[in-house]
């Protein structure tokens, strides 16, 4: 039976990719925990879907559904001009992503990985910025992958125009969304809005399935080894529910504990050119300058 209340009572918190796996395990236990959800899902039927299953155990919160294919900026920004109308905005939890095999373009004429994986919560993230500030405290959390470290970022070709590989596409898109944390943290100083991120291990999800026959049959050889999407949604939880990371701000996780990222991760003039090329690509003023 579902709780009346829980920690997360009177909090808004908004879930991207929730149809399935990390995204609908993450909705789930906030609602659980007592939280109004808004899942952010690109397929209707798979997200009413998942509504169906957070609103059955939803306590004292309830739940809703946004529908948005977060690769096109417009649909971003369609997205954020809807929930501008929320009271507040507690979490903002960047999960969306997927990795391709191929390099396929954007309608806005961008290579997609780098679309929906960065350049989608990159430009949220900052539309949103107000609504988060006006609520503080309040938490940004992105779900990278120890995949990062893997990562040959190129700022002269973020797009891999040249020479496209789709795990590395992927890898560099993981990299780009800590080093999109670590700078939005640092524009956020003194606003009570943190950011974080982190690596929810690998997880038994339908991720992989637009990926290389190769990474295909990696995952289907291993996948009773792999976490169940709760399992590898518990520190997505942690970070936006817990009274342990409350002012925490700037940190990759890994199994609730702050880590090291890999060096590339800790490039303080990357971050900060990246931002730049990001706002440059998804069209967005310079905003919230780094401390």
């Amino acid at each position: 039976m579902a709780q009346s209340e829980g920690p997360m009572t009177g909090k808004v918190c908004v879930v991207t990719g929730a149809s399935s796996g990390i995204g609908k395990a993450t909705a789930l236990v906030l609602a659980q925990f007592g939280a109004e959800v808004i899942l952010v899902c690109r397929d209707k039927a798979r997200g009413e879907a998942a509504l169906a299953e957070v609103s059955a155990v939803a306590g004292a919160g309830a739940a809703r559904l946004e529908i948005a294919d977060l690769s096109a900026l417009q649909e971003v920004r369609d997205l954020a001009g809807r929930l501008a109308g929320l009271d507040r905005l507690d979490v903002l939890i960047n999960n969306a992503g997927l990795v391709l095999d191929d390099r396929r373009i954007t309608a806005d004429g961008l290579e997609y990985t780098f679309a929906l994986n960065h350049l989608a919560p990159f430009l949220l993230t900052n539309l949103m910025r107000e609504k988060l500030v006006a609520t503080a405290p309040a938490r940004v959390i992105t779900v990278s992958s120890a995949a990062h470290s893997a990562a040959r970022l190129d700022l002269a070709d973020v797009q891999l125009a040249e020479h496209f590989n789709g795990w590395r596409a992927y890898s560099n898109s993981k990299l780009a969304n800590i080093l999109f944390t670590t700078e939005l943290a640092s524009r956020l100083t003194g606003t009570g809005v943190t950011a974080n991120c982190l690596h929810p291990g690998v997880v038994n999800t339908g991720f992989g399935r637009d990926g290389s026959r190769l990474l295909r049959f990696g995952l289907g050889l291993g996948r009773r080894f792999l976490r169940t999407p709760g399992q590898g949604a518990d520190t997505v939880v942690y970070l936006a529910s817990s009274p342990d990371v409350e002012g925490a701000t700037g940190g990759y996780y890994v199994n609730r504990k702050l880590s090291t990222p890999s060096r590339a991760a800790q490039d303080q003039a990357t971050a900060r050119r990246l931002w730049e090329i990001s706002a440059e690509l998804t069209g967005l003023p310079e905003a919230g300058q780094p401390a």
